[in-house]
């Protein structure tokens, strides 16, 4: 620099003209006759142009500094929102961790340090304009001309991240690939599965009309005796509309019982079930309140102790549906017949339908999840297989295959997936109805949705470590025992959150701080984009959500691996059960025909008179407890989740990491997956938690 100031201070011009010629044929020849004739006073001719040149600097500097205002306003807002959520967040409001759980966030906080200290790093490098250290390719020049002391530790580093680090996270790296592969190779296979089974229209199918009383061979048809349970614990939003839709099922009314299995351990929320309960009884539903009063096993003991009264052993059947769940009149008669004439047969699987999957982001993107869930994975195993996991709702169940495979066990939080399993161990096969729906709803706060993905995710491995053994002993077929081991557990229930996490949360930021350990571009962008639009395609209405889809499904990772390994480790958290909570929405149509239903059911159903006046008293007592009981709605915040928002900054410091660097596609995600991280961690998705 020195050299080139003394040579541009001279006076005299020496040297031969230069002429620059531009490669691109769109450019002109311009011919330089020495260093300062580009830049020699302008006639005066010429004045105006010179004045256009400087309204276009002034403009310039204008637009740039109003991008800085933007730019603070924007890191400002942000800061306050931070700093309120912290305020609000004291106490109840931060996310309550135990001792093991904070092991992951202590792990990514040291990413988080080690990630900072390597940007100022990189930072003094890059204004130090150290520019041949950037092409990691090129060997180490062996120069004594350092720089100082920052210099000469930054050639240090160098050298022992080319030999000693990148090494390491190049092959944990390329593991992640192949496994991403496998499992993205899986969900083709499974939709093309899901492909041919639209293209050939094939379903079960029931052998004429068993009801129809014109057909000869249906119209002696033998109702069989059927049990439906609604298993519930403090569900004060969703129970009147529930057992209402159960109690208005199309079935002869001798040859159903309903029991409401209520958990609550609020003593008005029991008032109030117990009195929807004796208003459907006297109207002359076959209903009956079930209360315990040791409450052990969750919803697994809850359902064990229903099914240990005597008079369950004169049922053949039992449907189950959560508190939530409004199926249709007609549900028993679309599922029950497919037992007829199949003594195989040990369970008949419904699909969910959401009324509230448009109600905000987190809904949309939960709704895909499940569409691709019911539509391919249950098809497809139904049909191909025989076998699928229950959904622990909206199915029935032959009462002999529960009896025949154990019962409800109350070993694990997902006693669905425990009896499924056990139950395919001994021969039962299972049938999924895509085309018979139950109504239901999402959970609408990120809180309650972390809260059921974390025991969706434990529970498997849980499973896992108890059925194992079973498993390999079982007298199943080889390839059963392979699908269950390897693709139903290990693939979809450990590897997937663990790659996800580990790929994209961890390596994927260090490759930028370790750059001769490359992620390529198709790993990060194509294939994901790819297998998000395979996912999105079940639910079509949801393509313009592909991008925060995809985002969203990495932002939970962090919840499921967390759930997988305290599952596969016995961690405390895997134990936990938390009811999911419901809003106790529903679609104004559905209101509309509950209503009518309900009105036709008043109209043809007698009222049993011996238990009028004690009935009226009760339903009187409990309103008044409703009505004094009655507290003012719990005002609505914000949750900070400490291990979102150190991923959220893990992945913004990736990204300046990047940007110095000039890793476009790298750095685009890793900018919109930390600002995806930010929003969850401040818990600005879906509605708050009261």
């Amino acid at each position: 620099m020195a050299k080139f100031s003394r040579w541009w201070g001279k006076d005299t011009r020496k040297g031969t003209p230069v002429v620059v010629t531009m490669e691109n044929p769109n450019f002109s020849v311009l011919e330089i006759d020495g260093p300062d004739a580009a830049f020699r006073p302008v006639d005066k001719d010429r004045g105006k142009n010179a004045k256009q040149f400087t309204w276009v600097l002034l403009l310039k500097a204008h637009q740039a500094v109003g991008c800085l205002s933007w730019i603070g306003n924007f890191l400002w807002a942000l800061l306050v929102t931070i700093k309120k959520r912290l305020i609000l967040g004291q106490g109840v409001g931060m996310e309550s961790e135990k001792s093991k759980g904070k092991l992951l966030l202590r792990i990514i906080l040291g990413f988080l340090v080690t990630a900072l200290a390597f940007l100022g790093f990189e930072v003094v490098a890059h204004f130090n304009d150290w520019h041949y250290f950037q092409n990691h390719n090129l060997h180490i020049p062996q120069t004594w001309e350092i720089q100082g002391w920052m210099h000469k530790l930054y050639v240090g580093w160098l050298g022992f991240r080319a030999d000693y680090v990148a090494p390491p996270i190049q092959s944990v790296s390329n593991f992640c690939v192949v496994l991403f592969l496998i499992q993205s190779a899986d969900r083709l296979i499974l939709c093309l599965g899901c492909f041919w089974i639209k293209f050939k229209k094939i379903k079960p199918r029931i052998q004429g009309d068993p009801f129809n009383s014109e057909d000869l061979e249906g119209s002696g048809y033998d109702y069989p005796m059927v049990l439906i349970q609604i298993p519930m614990c403090n569900e004060k939003e969703v129970y009147e509309q529930s057992i209402s839709a159960v109690c208005q099922m199309d079935w002869p009314k001798d040859h159903l019982l309903i029991q409401v299995l209520d958990d609550s351990d609020d003593q008005s929320i029991q008032l109030l079930i117990e009195g929807e309960v004796l208003r459907w009884s006297q109207k002359g539903v076959n209903i009956i309140y079930r209360h315990r009063l040791v409450r052990t096993g969750y919803k697994a003991g809850n359902l064990k102790s229903a099914m240990n009264c005597d008079y369950v052993k004169q049922y053949e059947f039992v449907a189950i549906f959560d508190a939530d769940f409004q199926p249709n009149p007609d549900f028993l008669k679309l599922t029950v017949p497919h037992f007829k004439d199949n003594p195989e047969l040990g369970l008949v699987q419904a699909r969910w339908s959401f009324v509230n999957k448009d109600e905000n982001l987190l809904t949309r993107l939960q709704n895909i999840n499940l569409c691709f869930h019911f539509e391919v994975e249950q098809q497809v195993n139904g049909v191909y297989l025989n076998f699928f996991g229950f959904n622990g709702t909206a199915g029935v169940w032959r009462i002999k295959a529960l009896e025949d495979s154990g019962g409800w066990l109350e070993r694990t939080t997902v006693e669905d997936m425990d009896i499924a399993v056990r139950a395919h161990l001994n021969g039962w096969k299972f049938i999924f109805l895509n085309d018979v729906r139950a109504l239901c709803e999402v959970p609408e706060s990120y809180e309650a949705y972390k809260k059921q993905q974390h025991r969706w995710h434990s529970g498997p491995m849980q499973l896992f470590r108890f059925c194992l053994p079973a498993i390999i002993t079982s007298k199943i077929s080889f390839w059963k025992k392979s699908n269950l081991i390897l693709l139903f557990f290990l693939l979809r229930k450990l590897i997937l959150p663990f790659y996800s996490f580990t790929l994209f949360c961890i390596i994927l930021p260090l490759t930028m701080f370790v750059p001769e350990a490359e992620l390529p571009s198709w790993v990060i962008c194509y294939v994901p984009v790819f297998m998000s639009f395979l996912s999105i395609l079940p639910a079509p209405r949801s393509i313009p959500f592909i991008a925060p889809y995809l985002l969203f499904e990495n932002t939970m990772s962090v919840t499921k691996f967390h759930a997988m390994v305290s599952g596969l480790f016995q961690l405390g958290s895997s134990y936990e059960w938390v009811v999911t909570k419901k809003a106790g929405r529903a679609s104004e149509p559905d209101l509309l025909a509950a209503e009518e239903r309900e009105s036709k059911a008043m109209n043809h159903l007698p009222l049993h008179r011996g238990v009028s006046e004690s009935g009226l008293s009760e339903l009187n007592k409990f309103k008044e407890h409703q009505e004094s009981g009655s507290k003012p709605p719990a005002k609505k915040m914000n949750k900070i989740y400490k291990k979102e928002l150190a991923l959220a900054f893990l992945l913004l410091t990736a990204a300046l990491r990047s940007l110095l660097s000039a890793q476009g596609v790298h750095f685009y995600f890793l900018l919109f997956q930390g600002v995806s991280f930010l929003l969850v961690g401040l818990d600005l998705i879906g509605e708050q938690v009261s």
